[in-house]
């Protein structure tokens, strides 16, 4: 098995016609992933590697069944690119997009929540990598040769860091079943809890890998969750331990402005929730691969 998106799942690129989007999309399809269209309102008709475009995600759900889209839109329209997916029926969008103003970031989580506990669509990002399960389906811009498919289920804000997890795993002969990237937004679709929840219910990830940066309360809620509810061991990397207080790093949402936003408060809470700590970013394989024996 796999979350959010598999071999099966039908899926479209918003902003196809833009040059990395149509990069991305190649290497998608070269990947295997089922892209069925693209959306670029006013280019409806055309064709990019192989696919049709087509003016509105309404269109592009109605001809082609699809249930996920990657978000390639421009900043000042991405917002209302998520939002009109969820409108129209998709399920799982990846939105891509570093730049998105915070206040449109509102808006979509307004949106998002037609009541307090429904939602209407599951979204990633925006400034993510994307997901992809390893051998299946990918859907975002990491580079799918690193991934070794098997039971490692990976959740960052960093694409990065998250693409060192994968590589040293793999060297290690260990798989993922998904990678998950969050985005390092202050304000983002999905959370570390909330991923953390679809891994709990997969019965083939067998250790969850969570890694964590400075900034926000998102680590400290994941650390509450898994000691209530996480069955499956969990290993940790929180970046940022050198980071001054205050200051902006990387990430829009990597400020430390609070107690328990620091990377040496977010490793403190994270041990006591029982969670494994790597030490530095070289040590996740190894720390993954020693808490799996």
């Amino acid at each position: 098995m796999s979350i959010l998106i598999d071999r099966d799942t039908k899926v479209i690129v918003q902003g196809i016609t833009g040059k990395m989007a149509r990069f991305h999309t190649r290497e998608m399809i070269e990947y295997g992933t089922n892209v069925v269209g693209g959306v670029v309102p006013g280019k409806g008709g055309e064709t990019v590697e192989g696919v049709p475009v087509f003016d509105t995600v309404k269109q592009a759900v109605a001809e082609t069944g699809a249930e996920a889209t990657l978000v390639f839109v421009p900043p000042p329209a991405a917002a209302d690119g998520i939002m009109e997916a969820a409108d129209a029926g998709i399920r799982y969008c990846v939105c891509i997009t570093d730049g998105i103003p915070a206040q449109d970031m509102i808006r979509v989580k307004r949106y998002m929540f037609r009541y307090p506990r429904e939602r209407r669509m599951v979204l990633t990002g925006p400034n993510c990598a994307g997901t992809i399960s390893p051998g299946k389906a990918m859907l975002g811009i990491m580079p799918g040769h690193i991934y070794l498919q098997g039971h490692v289920g990976i959740i960052g804000r960093s694409g990065t860091l998250g693409y060192e997890a994968a590589s040293q795993l793999k060297e290690r002969g260990i798989g993922v079943s998904t990678s998950v990237g969050i985005g390092g937004d202050p304000i983002n679709g999905s959370s570390f809890r909330d991923i953390m929840q679809y891994f709990q219910d997969d019965d083939d990830t067998h250790l969850i890998c969570m890694i964590g940066e400075i900034g926000g309360p998102q680590e400290a809620e994941a650390a509450d969750f898994i000691r209530d509810h996480v069955k499956k061991p969990v290993v940790a990397y929180v970046a940022g331990l050198t980071a001054p207080k205050g200051r902006t790093m990387g990430h829009a949402g990597a400020i430390i402005q609070a107690f328990g936003e620091s990377a040496s408060e977010k490793v403190e809470i994270l041990g006591a929730a029982g969670v494994t700590v790597a030490e530095n970013p070289a040590a996740i394989g190894e720390t993954i691969a020693r808490v799996l024996q």
